[in-house]
């Protein structure tokens, strides 16, 4: 029977115990662990700079022709230990091949940083003979362990994301599990493996086996700064608004500026103020937009923020009212029971500060992916919508509306051009706003665009 797989990568950090699961991988039969075969400063071991006739040099040159030659010069299931700083060129090769078996190794990160930390204060990193053995206490640094942490989370959500987009999954082992003959043998059956361990590999010795709170010389300052770790990630804001697309043909230039319109924003006002440094070019492909970009080279892209609550409530009056969406307008009046005049009929004060009222209940919904109805651009977050930006390129700056002149004025000088003059379009949505803005308003625009306030530091409206 075919084998499920032709290769394996053994997914760890330093200090998981990866050396020992490496070396109960290679007493399988027909396996093959050929270390840290990546890492930026050798390949597999310490100071061995050649492997399978590639030298350093060439592996630099060309990652995959190690992995090639691994694969065909190695009989039977052939692999290596891959951690999250080594040759990134690597690591989409592997994760995308189903052929490839993924192996993830984990650790508690606190006992992995303080044997890190032992480890670099002796200099012992491998451990074959008890009476070798070094000893030290781990000094706790909080921040230092924070980013150890985060490099930890980013690169196993990466290879989670990885594993669900491609439809695959993985053999996950603690480190604890390793001494485990009835795990090891699991792990043999999954990479389709005749055979098993009657125990586990005694080469390697476990270092530090003492309790943490012997091992770190101030612990009571490692408790404390531990207890302060949002550990479930509770003060996490949940985000399930849909990722938005670029939207490269909104864009557009003039002279050396390329303004990204944020929709909502006081796009007719940039607009003129562009308009005033030469002629205008839009309807931008990705083709043409580095076209341009590369024509130009100097060159500063801008995008312009509103406040929530004048930018929902514009886009209410300019799509909604007027039946500029007629679709999401049928859908309000449906399904939500908003009380809409007909297109371009003067609404009571009263009346249309419940329709916005409601209309903002609503968005809450929608901008959450909540709703049937599609998020149209004048309605997304503005946090997407510069996130979508930033799948192409993220704007040179990020100007607010109630500084506009300013923020273009800046713009000018750094193209070294006349700053034309800003323009003054009134926009009478805002005079309605006036009248009928109060703290349940403003409440309900948080609960709708509650990442734009936290991200943008937006406070009242008025």
């Amino acid at each position: 029977m075919k084998r499920p797989f032709d290769s394996f990568v053994l997914l760890a950090e330093m200090r998981t115990g990866s050396n020992f699961l490496e070396a109960n991988l290679n007493a399988m039969p027909g396996v093959a662990c050929h270390g840290e075969a990546f890492n930026p400063h050798f390949i597999g071991k310490l100071n061995q700079e050649e492997a399978f006739g590639v030298t350093l040099a060439q592996r630099e040159a060309d990652p995959l022709l190690l992995l090639q030659h691994m694969r065909k010069q190695t009989e039977g299931l052939s692999g290596f230990r891959y951690f999250h700083d080594h040759d990134p060129r690597v690591l989409p090769a592997v994760l995308t091949d189903p052929r490839c078996a993924k192996i993830i190794l984990t650790r508690n990160p606190v006992e992995s940083y303080v044997s890190w930390k032992i480890a670099q204060a002796t200099g012992q990193w491998k451990l074959t003979q008890a009476k070798r053995l070094k000893t030290a206490k781990a000094h706790f640094d909080a921040p230092e362990f924070s980013a150890h942490l985060a490099q930890l989370q980013d690169f196993q959500l990466r290879l989670m994301h990885g594993l669900q987009t491609s439809g695959q999954t993985a053999f996950y082992i603690d480190y604890e599990d390793i001494n485990d003959t009835d795990v090891l043998n699991g792990l043999a059956r999954f990479l389709g493996i005749e055979g098993t361990l009657a125990a586990p590999d005694t080469t390697l010795k476990k270092q530090n086996p003492e309790e943490i709170s012997e091992k770190v010389e101030n612990y009571d300052e490692m408790a404390a700064a531990l207890a302060g770790l949002d550990r479930f990630n509770l003060s996490r804001t949940p985000n399930f608004e849909p990722r938005r697309a670029p939207a490269i043909p909104s864009f557009v230039a003039a002279g050396g500026a390329l303004y990204m319109p944020l929709r909502g924003g006081p796009e007719e006002d940039a607009m003129q103020w562009l308009s005033g440094l030469g002629p205008m070019t839009g309807n931008f492909s990705q083709k043409t937009l580095r076209q341009w970009l590369r024509n130009t080279p100097k060159h500063r892209s801008f995008t312009v923020l509103r406040h929530p609550v004048a930018r929902a409530h514009a886009g209410f009056c300019s799509q909604i009212l007027t039946g500029a969406l007629p679709k999401i307008r049928d859908g309000l009046i449906k399904s939500y029971k908003i009380a809409l005049p007909e297109p371009g009929t003067v609404m009571p004060l009263n009346a249309h500060r419940q329709a916005f009222l409601d209309f903002l209940r609503f968005l809450k919904l929608n901008v959450a992916g909540q709703t049937g109805l599609r998020i149209d651009p004048h309605f997304a977050s503005q946090t997407a919508v510069i996130q979508g930006f930033a799948q192409f390129q993220g704007p040179d700056l990020v100007l607010r509306e109630e500084s506009l002149a300013m923020g273009l004025g800046f713009i000018a000088t750094e193209l070294g051009v006349d700053c034309p003059p800003l323009p003054a379009t009134p926009d009478p949505s805002m005079g309605i706003l006036s009248q009928i803005y109060d703290e349940e308003i403003e409440a309900a625009t948080r609960d709708a665009y509650n990442r734009d306030y936290i991200g943008y530091g937006f406070e009242n409206w008025a």
